[in-house]
C-alpha cells in the first residue's frame, strides 16, 4: 500500500461507513496533530535525531497525519450491527468464527464475513515461518519479564490526554475496570506468543480479533454516543497512529538496543520477533507503512509519532487513569503470597515506566502519581537479580538447539500458567459509561 493509497483510504471512510464517520471532517487538522516548528509535543529529550530533522521528512510527517485520521472501517462496520444484534451476540458470533471458522456461523452477517476474511488473509509482506520463530523467542520475555512490566507499559499510554481520552470514556477510571484492562492486555500478548498463537483457531488469533473489536466498540461509542468527544481537538478515537506504539513497544526496545550496540540490522532472532509484532499489528488493523523492519525505521516512526503529538496532560483523564491502574489488584487471589507478589510487581512496573518513559519527565511522573519510595526501591533491588537473571539465563540457553527442547516447553508452561492467572479476558467496553450525544435506538442496545 502506498501513502497515496493510504490517504485515499482515510478519505473514503466517510463514504464507506457514514453511520460512524458521516460527521467527521477529514479536511480538518485536529488540535492533537502538532505540525508547527515551535509546537510543544511529546518528543523526548536526549535522542540523537532532532524534531526538526523529522519534520523535514515530508513523507514521514504525511504518514503521521494520515494515520492520525485512520480508523478501521472493516471492524467498525461489524460493530455497527450493535443496535440490531446487541454486544453479547456480536462477541459470540466472532468467537465462533475465530475458533471454528466462518462456516460454523449460521447465516453470518456480511459484515462479519468481511471482518473474518480480513483477519485470515495473510498479506504478502508477512513471513509466517518467521512469525512462528519470533513467537518462540517472544514467549520467553512474555513469560518471564512481561508480568513485571505490563502495568508500567499500560501506564505509558496515559501520559497524553489526546491519546488517553478514549480509555477514560470506557470507564477505566475505576480500579476494577483498570485491572481488567491490564489483564486483558497481558492476556493478548501472552496468547499471541504461544506456539502457533496467531494461526486461525488459536487463542492468540481470537484474542487479536477481540482486541480489534473492542477498539471499534470504543470508536463507535465515542463518535456516536459521547458528548465528550471533540473531533476538532482529538480527531478520531483510537486512530492507527496510536495503536502503533502499543503494538510495537517490544520492537521499539529491540530497535533502540540494536542502535545503541551500533548495529544497522537485527539479529535473526530479533528480526523474527519483529515479524511477530508486525503480524500481530496487522491483525489489529495497522497498515504496513507503520510497521518498518529495520531498527532505524522503527525508532523513526516512534519518534515521528511523538514529534507530531501535541503535549497535553489533563489530570482528570491522565492522572485518574494512572492512579486507578496503580491501585488495581491484578491477581485474583488475596492470599499473603498473592499480595506479596502483587506488591513486587507494582514496584517493578513503576520502576519500568519511570526508567523507560518518564526518565526525563519528573514533573509528569509526579502529576501521574508514579513515584518510587524506599520500599519500592528495596523490592526492586531484592527481586531484580532473580527476574533479570532468569530471563537472561533462559534466553542464553534457548539459543543452544539441544537445550531448546527443555527451555521452550518450560517457558510455554510458565506462559500458560500466566494466562490462567490473568483470568478470562472479556475484551468489552461498557456502553453505559458513555454520555449520549444524541438519543436513538442505539441507547437501548445491551452494554458490551
Amino acid at each position: 500500500m502506498s501513502l497515496d493509497t493510504l490517504r485515499a483510504r482515510v478519505r473514503r471512510q466517510r463514504a464507506d461507513l457514514p453511520v460512524v464517520y458521516g460527521d467527521v471532517d477529514f479536511d480538518l487538522v485536529p488540535e492533537r496533530l502538532a505540525l508547527e516548528p515551535d509546537a510543544v509535543t511529546d518528543f523526548p529529550t536526549g535522542v540523537k535525531v532532532s524534531r526538526e530533522e523529522l519534520l523535514a521528512d515530508g513523507e514521514l510527517v504525511e504518514l503521521m497525519a494520515t494515520a492520525t485520521m485512520l480508523g478501521d472501517v472493516v471492524c467498525d462496520a461489524y460493530v455497527c450491527l450493535l443496535p440490531e444484534l446487541g454486544m453479547h451476540r456480536l462477541i459470540e458470533l466472532l468467537r465462533t468464527a475465530c475458533r471454528d471458522g466462518i462456516e460454523a456461523v449460521e447465516d453470518p452477517p456480511a459484515e462479519l464475513v468481511a471482518f473474518v476474511d480480513d483477519l485470515v488473509t495473510v498479506p504478502d509482506w508477512i513471513d509466517l515461518d518467521l512469525v512462528e520463530r519470533g513467537g518462540r523467542t517472544a514467549r520467553i520475555s512474555a513469560a518471564l519479564a512481561a508480568p513485571f512490566a505490563i502495568r508500567g507499559a499500560f501506564l505509558a499510554t496515559f501520559m497524553n490526554e489526546y491519546a488517553a481520552l478514549p480509555m477514560a470514556l470506557t470507564g477505566s477510571l475505576s480500579d476494577k475496570r483498570a485491572a481488567r484492562r491490564v489483564n486483558e492486555t497481558a492476556s493478548f500478548f501472552a496468547a499471541t506468543a504461544l506456539p502457533g498463537g496467531l494461526r486461525p483457531g488459536s487463542e492468540g488469533f481470537e484474542a487479536a480479533a477481540m482486541v480489534r473489536l473492542m477498539h471499534s466498540m470504543v470508536r463507535y461509542n465515542a463518535l456516536r454516543r459521547s458528548d465528550r468527544w471533540d473531533q476538532a481537538r482529538f480527531g478520531i478515537p483510537i486512530p492507527q497512529v496510536d495503536q502503533m506504539p502499543a503494538g510495537l513497544i517490544g520492537s521499539f526496545l529491540l530497535a533502540a538496543g540494536a542502535i545503541r550496540a551500533g548495529r544497522e540490522t537485527f539479529t535473526d532472532d530479533e528480526r523474527a520477533e519483529i515479524e511477530l509484532s508486525r503480524y500481530r499489528c496487522h491483525l489489529l488493523g495497522l497498515p504496513e507503512e507503520l510497521l518498518p523492519v529495520d531498527p532505524h525505521g522503527i525508532v523513526k516512526v516512534f519518534l515521528a509519532r511523538a514529534a507530531t503529538l501535541r503535549k497535553g496532560y489533563d489530570d482528570a483523564t491522565c492522572g485518574e487513569l494512572a492512579r486507578a491502574t496503580l491501585r488495581a489488584e491484578l491477581r485474583p487471589g488475596r492470599s499473603l503470597p498473592d499480595r506479596i507478589a502483587e506488591d513486587f510487581e507494582r514496584s517493578f512496573s513503576k520502576a519500568f515506566v519511570l526508567q523507560t518513559f518518564l526518565r526525563n519527565e519528573p514533573e509528569l511522573a509526579e502529576q501521574m502519581g508514579v513515584r518510587l519510595d524506599t520500599t519500592d526501591r528495596v523490592r526492586v533491588a531484592v527481586a531484580a537479580p532473580f527476574v533479570i537473571g532468569r530471563l537472561r539465563l533462559v534466553s542464553a540457553l534457548d539459543k543452544l538447539a539441544p537445550l531448546r527442547l527443555v527451555t521452550d516447553p518450560y517457558v510455554t508452561c510458565v506462559l500458560r500458567r500466566r494466562l490462567r492467572s490473568y483470568g478470562t479476558a472479556e475484551y468489552r467496553t461498557d456502553a453505559g459509561t458513555y454520555r449520549h450525544a444524541r438519543p436513538s435506538a442505539e441507547e437501548h442496545a445491551p452494554a458490551g
